[in-house]
């Protein structure tokens, strides 16, 4: 049995098989919101490019319990996992509640056609992220903040075991971020495990259960949000400002 339900063990990512960064060994289990923290050019994003399998892996596995990823096809893998990733997605002609409704494709048949139980569900994501105006508007009109519920939205609609979360506050107002953080505490109590990388020291401690620390193209350490007081991980950090 494994130790936790998605882990990283002895993971090397990097571009064009130069690591950028070594011996990553990440556990997240379900109900659980982990964060991955550093300054720019840590590694934060590789990790998620690569174990979203945008980017190959260098060396070492990721499992979902016993079954490693590379042994999920594309859509087993998206009826495990749902990312939103900083990097905008290109559409066209397609409102917002076409954008949701591709969530459900890992469940529907060859011809991608949504039952009434699917086109409940992406009404029901869209009011999670209060995003239900935006149905009927063309994705590509729409402010970012906007955008970024959507994607939220979708996210959700995928119904996943773990959700990665790169920078998902970064266009959202300070309303709209505590909506979101409501949200990551109700899909936590849900037993979706959540993997969430920011660069903000109080979005940290307002939701995250456990912080890993990244630096200088390795992993510091992992910690118990409530046992690392703020001026620790600003010490882990060395100081750095967050850009």
């Amino acid at each position: 049995m494994a130790d936790f339900y998605f882990q990283l063990k002895d993971l090397a990512v990097g571009y064009h098989g130069n690591p950028l960064i070594r011996d990553i060994n990440i556990g997240i289990d379900k109900g659980e919101i982990v964060t991955l923290i550093g300054p720019n050019g840590s590694g934060k994003s590789t990790i998620l490019k690569s174990i979203t399998r945008q980017l190959k892996l260098i060396g070492g596995t990721v499992f979902f319990d016993d079954t490693s990823l590379m042994e999920l096809s594309y859509k087993e893998l998206s009826s495990k996992m749902a990312v939103v990733l900083t990097e905008r997605i290109k559409t066209e002609l397609m409102n917002c509640h076409d954008i949701v409704a591709t969530g459900r494709y890992p469940y529907t048949g060859r011809l991608g056609i949504l039952t009434k139980r699917d086109e409940e569900l992406v009404e029901e994501a869209m009011e999670a992220v209060h995003a239900q105006e935006l149905g009927n508007q063309d994705f590509n009109a729409i402010s970012d903040g906007q955008r970024q519920r959507v994607l939220l939205a979708r996210a959700i609609c995928q119904e996943p075991e773990i959700l990665i979360l790169d920078e998902p506050t970064s266009s959202l107002d300070d309303e709209e971020v505590e909506k979101l953080f409501v949200l990551m505490r109700r899909l936590r109590e849900e037993g979706v495990g959540i993997i969430f990388v920011t660069h903000f020291l109080e979005q940290v401690y307002a939701v995250c259960d456990r912080i890993t620390v990244l630096r200088n193209g390795e992993l510091v350490g992992e910690y118990e949000t409530k046992d690392l007081p703020r001026v620790m991980l600003v010490a882990k950090m060395m100081g750095k400002d967050f850009d």
